[in-house]
């Protein structure tokens, strides 16, 4: 039903005079209510600032002495109070860039060049960065021209990232017609010579000026050296510009400070002062904001003066003057501008334009060529005009040529700013930022406003157009709560207003003692029903309370048509809601409402719109009323009402939720169905949009009134809003829910909901608060409790929660809630035992945590067992353990074990059952244990038999022994036979070892260590055999193959042979030769073999197919050791041609003359008997044979007879041999291939003479003939009579050649194959095997090693 138009009644209707008086008397009474008002307001402010004055006075001298340093905990984003400046050096010369940066937590800050990182380490010397006391800077060391480039740095915390950018420009000196403009960096002739440490001291800090008043900026500083003739560099910056000195900024600098004064302030120079040091190591710079506020006007609510007037466009007859327009927060809005000049030196100013020009530029014409001139400008609005700007810079009338011109060409003013964000900043500061505009539109920067919430009027919060997107407002008063708003400005104007930021509570300078203020006034005045009679009224709650909660509301009524108010209620209205009785029906009347708190009650609410009192009568329901948020989130949020009181024809069944974007009139219904409750979560939203909703209820007849819109709201959510948490409380196991809130103020309650219908006092749930948090306790939890739980704080900017309780969360929080009401001891370990020394079982559990009152008990088959004989019963509280020792098991402990522990509320058990195979092994350990403790009683193996190998590859079986005394015994057997040491066991040092040499298959078998003495014996045995063997030859050959030598080539008349060399080679170690990869067996061919210091390969017969790639792999189970040897090419050819040599050498030495045997070294005869000297010779073809007698050749006569048969048998037979026959004889036995030279002493005695002593000649050595062969190795003299004559040995596998690392050395023997010729029997036997096998110790005749024959020497 649409409510009727308002119509003035007759008698209401007023002449003009009437009217003119009326309005003239509202105004005058409005205007006093508001100067009280305003004078009420001020009075409150300067007591409040007074006593917070007297408060800091206080506390600073109480403090005084601590000094302490209170930090900002307020998170804060990154933000350049001081950014980077632009740097113009010469080449060679060093440059720094300086910034400084705010943030909590600390900005991380990284610099980079031209958009890539700076790395000082990629570039030593060339690049420093430090941060000093918050100053972050960058050195470049002698510039070049290519670090010319724009430099950035990048500060960066959890809450966000800042960049600052500045360009170096690097010139070289040489070059024509080039500048340099070191307007930031003075000459370092200037720098360097004073060597000057500057520190700073007191800093100026944000200061606040009004035009036309003075200003000193001062910053003290300690100086070293302190000389007054050469003060510290310093410059002045105001947003990035260095400062002159000059009329308008005076500068000094000494006796310890740093002054910048300006005596004739304009809002011109509002913005950032920076003061910079040059000193010894770099520079110093402090910076602070300076606010310069509007004069006050000359006329009331005229605008402020306009700002950087400057002229562009410079020709010989006019000018294009520009400026900055000022800001009107509460002021008309500017019509115009008048622009007046001045010549320069005069003090006479013309006004330039009759009529006010709206744009902020303007040319001026008729100037005269030459002359100089000043600007200024006037702003005009519907109040007057303002006080006129600073005048310009003097300006020539030149040609065009050298004037400057103004840049942008976008007409019309541009659109407003984005969103505004506002965060604390201060104790008395709040940072501001926001997005820019779209349109920027030749942007000359910004305008902020800020204003208390709760209060209609702005003020300004700079009074000159800030250039960047965020601002630190500063000045405010602790505790207030404050909206800030952005406007942008370019030539044209001022933008239209961004939208308020969300309020924000200045934290007050200190947090002792609260003061309260009066609400501010309620809004949103709404009708919900009427009868007739009375009028049923709604409003919303003043948005500042005050610092205490509303607890009061009166209500003031009015005739439409009187100006006369009545009180409605004399008593408090605690609600929201009031029904206002005895009303006229037909009649339209206004409403306001005042809040009150127990500072007293607020300022009254603007009046209502008429409202006529007449009854409903439609069938639909009244409108829904009293609409609020909970849980704003960023894409969600959840809307709130309350029923309408006029219910229309039938009971409300339902309610539909509309919502828009503000400023949008489409509305969309959230909901297709109607809703029965009176909440709704809308979402999908958009993050940062605003919105407002409007509720509609309906019954069975229909849709009924929509409520009056709601409050925009701005889809996001809070910083640092956290969820509710359903929990359990680990010491009560109570379940709740509980809420941290981001922020908070001291009348902040938080109210507790189930679906959004308040708890109160409910048996089923109990609420608690401390700080922060709030937690609502369930008594008594089951599914009645079951639902959507939410949790709104009052007096903040929207916090709240809510979460939703399901049957499985409630079901597993009981489980852990009986866990925790029902505690047990937790267990580390359950019940375990362990076989101790001599014999004893130990059963123990460990706890996480005992405390000292625990009580336990042992159940061993259902009987307790107490601490007594045979069984000991502990605990230890720190470690946690409970423990029951055994000391005699024997089978009648088997069954199951229990302890049970009681420890305060908790307690447990744990059982062992000990049974069967498991009880069987156990009573065998203990047994054991048993028997080792009664061993160990006497002499006895701390360690039994063990092998290790030495590096000799000696295999030692040790073993280590304890308890022995001198009187002790030690033994070894092998396969129980004795084995003697040759140096006896001391079994007194404690460990004994049986070294076993030249290891091999033969060593197998079972060894035995028996140690004893009168208190008994003990016996270690150690098996040789299976994977023990195997094992030990791995041992050997792990030493063995790391020992091994390069492959060495060897040449033999037989073949070519490879050695390897090592400590120690036996076969049983697991080697293979390979040629071309390919694994060679041995055969006739390739025989393979060794000695006890080498394996070697040899290749018989050689040939083309045996060249190639050989190598021997020596395997000790875990690792291969290789050794190769490359036998192709040149070192193949040098070898063949050696072992045709060595076989061809062979050869003649198998053939050669030589005596086989039957000579005597010695002879010793009677004079008249005959002597026969008669031997046995051999060679191919059939040698010559040749007697001498001391080197005289003996020919044959009757009584020197000399014979040689059959070309085998020579002899010579001395017939009554004389005295003169005694002396040296020879023989010489030769062929073609060489002989063999036989010497025999004779000695004649005459008859009854002494049988003399044989006396021998030379010493006897078979001596070579010219053909060279290699020197024979003698051989044991046989029984039959002595030979002369070596006996050579034919042998398959004999020592052999000169390797070819050695040639200067020589084979022991030579190889004799059998002869052709059949070996008459001599009296000289020969040996059985021709070939004999090498004794395991021979050593190699490798030149670097002691070279010995394979065959034994002759004794």
């Amino acid at each position: 039903m649409a409510e009727p138009a308002y119509t003035i009644p007759v008698f209401r209707q007023r002449t003009a005079e009437e009217t003119e008086e009326y309005q003239r008397v509202s105004t005058n009474v409005g205007k006093g209510l508001a100067v009280i008002q305003e004078e009420l307001s001020r009075m409150r402010i300067t007591t409040k600032a007074r006593v917070d004055s007297l408060n800091i006075q206080r506390e600073v001298k109480d403090m005084m002495a601590k000094r302490p340093e209170f930090l900002d905990d307020i998170p804060k984003m990154p933000d350049f109070l001081v950014a980077l400046r632009p740097h113009t050096v010469w080449e060679k010369t060093p440059v720094k860039l300086f910034c400084t940066v705010q943030g909590n937590p600390r900005p991380i800050v990284k610099w980079y060049k031209g958009g890539v990182p700076v790395d000082p380490l990629n570039a030593p010397g060339k690049y420093k960065i430090e941060n000093k006391y918050g100053v972050h800077s960058l050195i470049i060391s002698r510039c070049v021209v290519s670090d010319t480039a724009e430099y950035s740095a990048v500060a960066t915390n959890q809450h966000g990232t800042a960049t600052s950018k500045a360009t170096v420009t690097v010139k070289r000196a040489s070059g024509a017609g080039e500048s340099c403009h070191l307007g930031l960096v003075p000459h370092l002739t200037d720098i360097h010579p004073s060597k000057l440490e500057v520190t700073l001291l007191d800093r100026f800090k944000v200061s606040f000026g009004v035009e036309g008043g003075s200003i000193s900026l001062v910053c003290s500083m300690v100086v070293v050296p302190d000389l007054p003739n050469v003060p510290p560099i310093t410059q002045w910056y105001r947003d990035d510009k260095l400062l002159k000195a000059g009329k308008l900024a005076e500068m000094s600098v000494g006796g310890g400070a740093a002054r910048l004064t300006l005596p004739h302030l304009a809002k011109d120079d509002e913005g950032l002062y920076t003061l910079r040091i040059f000193t010894k190591d770099g520079t110093a710079e402090h910076s602070a904001y300076l606010f310069v506020s509007d004069a006050a006007p000359s006329v009331a609510g005229a605008p402020g003066a306009p700002m950087s007037v400057k002229a562009y466009d410079i020709n010989s007859d006019y000018v294009l003057v520009a400026w900055k327009p000022p800001n009107t927060v509460n002021e008309a809005a500017i019509t115009g501008y008048f622009v007046d000049r001045c010549e320069a030196g005069s003090d006479t100013w013309v006004q330039c334009n009759d009529a006010p020009v709206k744009v902020c530029k303007y040319p001026v014409h008729g100037l005269k060529v030459g002359r100089s001139y000043h600007f200024r400008v006037r702003a005009v609005n519907s109040a007057g005009i303002s006080r006129p700007s600073r005048k310009s810079d003097k300006v020539t009338a030149l040609d065009e040529a050298e004037s400057q011109r103004l840049q942008g060409t976008d007409e019309g003013v541009p659109s407003a700013p984005g969103q505004v964000v506002a965060t604390r900043n201060t104790k008395s500061s709040v940072f501001v930022q926001w997005d820019a505009p779209k349109s920027p539109k030749s942007l000359m920067g910004y305008y902020i406003d800020g204003r208390v919430v709760g209060a209609k009027e702005w003020f300004p919060c700079n009074h000159k157009p800030f250039k960047h997107t965020r601002f630190v407002v500063h000045g405010l008063i602790p505790g207030e709560t404050y909206a800030f708003r952005v406007q942008a400005v370019n030539v044209f104007g001022l933008s239209e207003e961004s939208q308020e930021s969300s309020p924000i509570a200045v934290e007050p300078a200190l947090g002792k003692g609260v003061e309260y203020a009066t609400p501010s006034a309620p809004f949103g005045i709404t009708m919900l029903s009427c009868d007739g009679a009375s009028i049923t009224l709604a409003w919303k709650s003043p948005k500042h309370c005050g610092g205490s909660k509303v607890n009061a509301y009166y209500v003031d009524k009015r005739d439409a048509d009187s100006l006369v108010w009545k009180e409605v209620n004399q008593a408090a209205i605690t609600e929201r809601i009031c029904t206002v009785d005895n009303l006229t029906e037909g009649t339209f009347y206004e409403f306001k409402v005042q809040a009150g708190n127990m500072a007293g009650v607020g300022v009254p609410s603007d009046p209502s719109a008429p409202m006529k009192c007449e009854a409903w009568t439609m069938d639909e329901p009244g409108p829904a009323y009293d609409l609020s948020f909970s849980e704003v989130r960023s894409h969600s949020l959840v809307v709130l009402w309350k029923a309408p009181v006029y219910t229309g024809a039938s009971a409300v069944t339902g309610y539909f939720v509309e919502m828009a974007k503000k400023g949008s009139s489409e509305f969309v219904t959230l909901n297709e169905e109607a809703v029965s409750h009176r909440y709704l979560q809308a979402t999908g939203l958009e993050e940062g949009a605003t919105y407002v909703f409007k509720v509609r209820a309906v019954n069975a007849s229909g849709v009924g009134k929509a409520s009056q819109l709601s409050e925009p709201v701005c889809a996001k959510a809070l910083p640092g809003t956290k969820e509710i948490v359903a929990s359990v409380d680990e010491e009560t196991g109570d379940i709740f829910l509980s809420l941290e809130a981001c922020e908070i103020c001291e009348t902040s309650k938080f109210i507790w909901s189930k679906n959004y219908k308040p708890i109160g006092d409910c048996p089923r749930v109990s609420v608690s608060t401390k700080g922060r948090t709030s937690r609502l306790t369930f008594t008594n939890p089951d599914k009645d409790d079951l639902g959507r739980y939410s949790v709104v704080v009052t007096d903040t900017d929207g916090v709240s929660g809510s979460h939703t309780l399901t049957e499985d969360a409630l079901n597993t929080m009981l489980e852990l809630s009986y866990a925790i009401r029902h505690p047990v001891v937790p267990l580390k370990h359950g019940l375990n035992y362990e076989i101790l020394e001599k014999g004893h079982v130990r059963f123990w559990l460990q706890a996480v945590k005992l405390s000292p009152s625990v009580s336990y008990r042992f159940i061993v088959n259902d009987k307790e067992v107490t601490s007594g004989e045979g069984h000991k019963i502990s605990h230890d509280v720190a470690t946690g353990i409970i423990q029951m020792t055994v000391d005699v098991f024997t089978r009648a402990n088997e069954g199951t074990y229990t302890v049970q522990i009681h420890d305060g509320k908790a307690k447990t058990q744990s059982s062992l059952v000990l049974v069967g195979d498991v009880f069987k092994a156990a009573l065998k350990e203990a047994e054991f244990q048993r028997k080792e403790h009664i061993r160990k009683q006497g002499a006895h193996f701390s360690e039994y038999l063990y092998f290790t190998v030495t590096e000799d590859c000696t295999v030692m079986l040790a073993c280590k022994v304890a308890n022995v005394k001198k009187e002790t015994t030690f033994h070894w057997y092998k396969e129980d036979e004795e084995i003697v040491p040759e140096t006896p066991p001391n079994v007194m040092s404690g460990a004994c070892a049986l070294p076993i040499p030249l290891f091999s298959r033969k060593d197998q078998g079972v060894y035995k260590a028996v140690l004893g003495d009168d208190r008994g014996k003990d016996t270690s045995v150690f098996d040789i055999s299976g994977q023990v063997f195997d094992d030990i030859i791995n041992a050997i050959a792990q030493i063995a193959g790391a020992s091994a030598s390069d492959l060495v080539l060897q040449c033999t008349p037989e073949g070519i042979r490879l050695q390897c060399y090592m400590n120690y080679y036996t076969e049983e170690m697991k080697t293979v030769w390979k040629h071309k990869e390919s694994k060679i067996a041995s055969s006739e061919k390739m025989r393979i073999g060794g000695t006890a210091e080498m394996a070697w390969m040899q290749i018989c017969d050689p040939s083309d197919k045996e060249k190639g790639h050989y190598s021997i792999e020596i395997s000790d189970g875990v690792k291969t050791h290789t050794r190769t040897f490359d036998l192709s090419g040149q070192a193949y050819t040098d070898a063949y041609e050696e072992y045709l040599r060595l076989k061809a050498a062979a050869f003649a030495e198998k053939n050669r003359g030589r005596v086989v045997g039957g000579l005597p070294d010695v002879v010793t005869i009677m004079e008249q008997k005959s002597l026969s000297l008669t031997c046995t010779v051999w060679g191919e073809p059939t040698p010559e044979v040749t007697w001498f007698k001391n080197e005289q050749e003996v020919a044959s006569t009757e009584h020197t007879k000399v014979t040689f048969d059959g070309g085998k048998f020579a002899s010579l037979v001395i017939n009554q041999v004389t005295p003169d026959d005694s002396g040296k004889y020879s023989i010489n036995v030769r062929n073609k291939y060489g002989g063999e030279f036989v010497e025999i002493t004779v000695s004649v005695y005459r008859h009854g003479e002494k049988i003399p002593e044989p006396k021998l000649g030379q010493p006897k050595t078979p001596a070579a003939t010219p053909a060279a062969t290699p020197a024979a190795t003698p051989v044991p003299r046989s029984p039959a009579p002595p030979s002369k004559t070596p006996t050579p040995t034919p042998s398959k596998s004999q020592t052999p050649a000169p390797s070819v690392k050695s040639p200067g050395s020589t084979p022991a023997s030579t190889p004799v194959p059998k002869s052709p010729t059949p070996v008459p029997k001599s009296p000289t036997p020969t040996p059985k095997s021709p070939t004999p096998t090498p004794s395991r110790g021979v050593k190699s005749p490798t030149p670097p090693r002691f070279m010995k024959s394979p065959t034994p020497p002759r004794k």
